[in-house]
């Protein structure tokens, strides 16, 4: 298997779960719309922990590869996420474990295979971004800023659009039902050193069920001109004991 192969499998995960909407209504009126949708202010506002468990696809031009995956978040922006993979189509006969955890400061890649790497830049940034349990419950007060964009059409329903600019990361356009106020999909242009530069980055979200009283997306599909990653959550868990030793990097 050649070193990096799977250079941006973890930027995915961590990714920022951006939540958001036509022309009539003003950004205050669109977001607190999302947050109804999502179950409300206070139902967001109980959530300190999420565990969710599943399965992970990665479909690259050598093969698919595939294994179990855990999720971890902890307010107000620690994350990890942990797989192990089946590198049988690569040819390989041991599977990889990847390891990526941030502690709302410092972010680490550990492999199993390839070694481990700090994670630094444009990376770093959007996974600061990633606030628990989402970055439009109190966007004012964290400096973030968000515009309304024209309407777009998507997989023939019509979309309201939001431009979500951070102090620092990635500029983000989020897409969200125009009936539903969910969001169907987040894209972005990220830096991954190990891919060359700049790329687009896109996620879709779907499969939305009610767990503890707010809606989670069950299947993400993210996707970048070189490779695939499906995530497909079987169980999901809020407000669970996680140490904060859980994110930091042992040695």
């Amino acid at each position: 298997m050649k070193k990096h192969s799977l250079p941006l499998l973890l930027t995915f995960l961590l990714a920022p779960a951006l939540a958001t909407v036509a022309a009539a209504q003003t950004v205050d009126e669109i977001v607190e719309k999302h947050l109804t949708a999502m179950g409300g202010r206070d139902a967001l506002g109980k959530l300190t922990t999420r565990k969710a468990t599943g399965m992970i696809t990665i479909t690259t031009p050598n093969g698919d590869l595939s294994g179990p995956v855990e999720l971890y978040s902890k307010a107000p922006n620690k994350t990890r996420a942990v797989m192990s993979l089946d590198l049988s189509a690569l040819g390989v006969a041991e599977k990889m474990t990847l390891d990526q955890k941030f502690d709302g400061t410092a972010g680490w890649a550990l492999n199993s295979l390839e070694g481990d790497n700090e994670i630094t830049g444009n990376q770093l940034d959007n996974m600061k971004n990633s606030v628990f349990p989402s970055q439009l419950l109190n966007y004012k007060e964290t400096g973030l800023k968000v515009e309304l964009l024209p309407r777009e059409t998507l997989a023939g329903k019509s979309v309201i659009v939001l431009l979500v600019t951070p102090k620092v990361g990635s500029v983000a356009r989020v897409f969200m039902d125009a009936e539903s106020f969910l969001v169907v999909r987040t894209t972005a242009k990220v830096n991954v050193p190990q891919a060359g530069g700049d790329m687009e980055q896109t996620a879709d979200l779907s499969d939305y069920r009610a767990i503890d009283g707010v809606k989670v997306p069950l299947m993400t599909v993210n996707s970048t001109p070189i490779q695939t990653v499906t995530i497909k959550l079987d169980t999901v868990a809020h407000n669970v004991i996680i140490d904060n030793a859980m994110f930091s990097l042992v040695k």
